[in-house]
């Protein structure tokens, strides 16, 4: 949709390339989620999961800034997560984006104040949109109405914020409370203020003040007028940002910070450092269906109900269940006779606890962490560019995994210190590599790779390979891989 006029009509036609006034989506994707654990874990966090529809969240994202007046995305992530991120962006139909690898997390405002740099290189007069790639909006034709205002405000010197009207007293959002409208700017209003998260009662006062707006957290503004405001309130971050952007590598796809001097940048929120300090701060008022999806109770209030207020996602049994949240992504879960309850079921982990302590997740996730424990960062399920692998059983000195190749692409030539490993060809066709020793196999073929020999598994052929693997040693971590060469540039 052209967001310069408000009311047009809209297109998903992706764009390759940006034409001078195109506004500039820039999406953050460095969140871990951990809220929404057992499902969201840092190794795959929910901006990867398709919670609110049969696509992930960042690709329902990415989806709302395609067409014409929107110039091809910035995505700024966790390098970690680079092929997942440049694959989801594919699914959405995105051409040529900019994905920007953060070395270290370091919060809202290092990661915008570095996609502003990057635009300023070539148009500092180009307006950017900052949105996080894990929130939910269901009325996107007014999102696009509210971003034509918010586009007029950046460009008269704004920084614009969202303000969601609220639906309820909710205490994991911020407020904020709207000042006067701002003349020659219809929709706009002066911020008068931020508000951290109240307790219930504060919440209840501000949820019906008809002042007071949600958070949402997305922001609209120029390059140029980010970073004078950045000069003006966070110099210190500026100073330390710029070398980061300008050191920076090209690797494949990606954009690559340079790692030394990012890490010295101070970790700060946009809010924070600018927001809360400018005085051109502005806000649109807006009703977009709105949802950070920050825990179980949003994705229980967002979902569709049945008779009895339940929602109820994959294989699951309700019995005498009202008012529950219910999810398995595998085995059937039953829930008999219980209210207000969140029960989640992954392959390794049972979550079941009331709606109303749904932000005391990341309590246990902070456990599990401080015990060491996998469960808190990885699924079983860990994906990787050339496709993923399942861990089936961990035992002492040994682990079984199942390998799925994706068509045409390989692993890295590699060995191991410390490990054996056996593969059986369940389907397709594997080109096994050991040493000089290269052999093509088919199903229910197998191939020995000694320990500290030098091995590749590929898939040449046109469907899925799928290859169990026998792992065997003294020590059996991820970290015991020494690549030689790779495709994807790991190192």
């Amino acid at each position: 949709m052209n967001v310069l006029t408000p009311g047009t009509g809209s297109s998903i036609a992706p764009r390759a390339f940006a034409t001078v006034g195109d506004v500039v989506p820039v999406l953050l994707s460095g969140g871990s989620g951990s809220r929404l654990w057992p499902v969201s874990r840092a190794s795959f966090p929910k901006q990867f999961w398709p919670l609110i529809s049969d696509r992930s969240m960042i690709e329902e994202t990415a989806r709302r800034a395609l067409g014409e007046g929107f110039a091809p995305p910035i995505v700024v992530c966790n390098q970690e997560h680079r092929f997942l991120v440049a694959e989801e962006l594919r699914r959405a139909g995105v051409a040529s984006p900019r994905i920007v690898l953060e070395p270290v997390g370091r919060n809202s405002a290092p990661a915008i104040a570095a996609a502003a740099l990057l635009v300023a290189e070539q148009d500092p007069d180009a307006v950017l949109w900052m949105m996080a790639a894990d929130a939910a909006i269901r009325d996107v034709p007014a999102l696009h109405r509210a971003l034509a205002a918010a586009v007029a405000a950046a460009r008269d010197g704004r920084i614009v914020t969202f303000g969601m009207r609220p639906t309820s007293a909710e205490t994991g959002y911020g407020y904020i409370e709207v000042g006067a409208a701002l003349p020659g700017l219809p929709g706009v209003r002066d911020l008068a203020r931020f508000i951290e998260k109240p307790d219930q009662a504060t919440a209840e006062v501000l949820a019906t003040s008809g002042r007071h707006l949600w958070n949402s957290g997305m922001f609209v503004f120029t390059a140029r007028t980010l970073l004078t405001e950045l000069e003006t309130h966070a110099p210190a971050l500026l100073a330390a940002l710029r070398p980061a952007v300008s050191g920076r590598t090209q690797d494949l796809d990606f954009i690559r910070l340079e790692p030394e001097a990012f890490a010295k940048v101070p970790d700060i929120s946009l809010d924070y450092a600018v927001a809360e300090r400018t005085a051109h701060a502005a806000v649109v008022p807006a009703d977009l269906g709105w949802s950070d999806v920050g825990s179980w109770g949003a994705l229980w209030e967002m979902g569709a109900k049945d008779a009895a207020g339940n929602v109820a996602v994959g294989d699951v049994l309700l019995e005498g269940a009202d008012n529950c949240y219910v999810r398995s992504d595998g085995i059937v879960t039953a829930v008999v006779g219980l209210q207000d309850a969140v029960v989640v079921v992954t392959d390794d982990a049972v979550l079941a606890m009331h709606r109303d302590r749904a932000q005391d997740v990341k309590r246990v996730v902070d456990r599990l962490r401080a015990a060491g424990r996998h469960e808190a960062v990885a699924h079983n399920r860990v994906y990787r560019p050339w496709g993923f692998y399942d861990t089936l059983i961990r035992g002492e000195r040994f682990e079984v995994k199942r390998l799925v190749v994706s068509p045409g692409q390989k692993l890295s030539l590699q060995k191991h210190f410390h490990r054996a490993e056996h593969w059986v060809v369940v389907s397709g066709t594997a080109l096994a590599t050991c040493n000089t020793l290269t052999k093509l196999l088919h199903e229910n073929d197998s191939f020995d790779l000694p320990l500290g020999c030098m091995h590749r598994l590929e898939n040449p052929g046109r469907i899925p390979l799928i290859v169990i693997e026998v792992q065997s040693g003294q020590y059996l971590a991820e970290d015991d891989i020494v690549r030689v060469e790779d495709t994807y540039g790991r190192g």
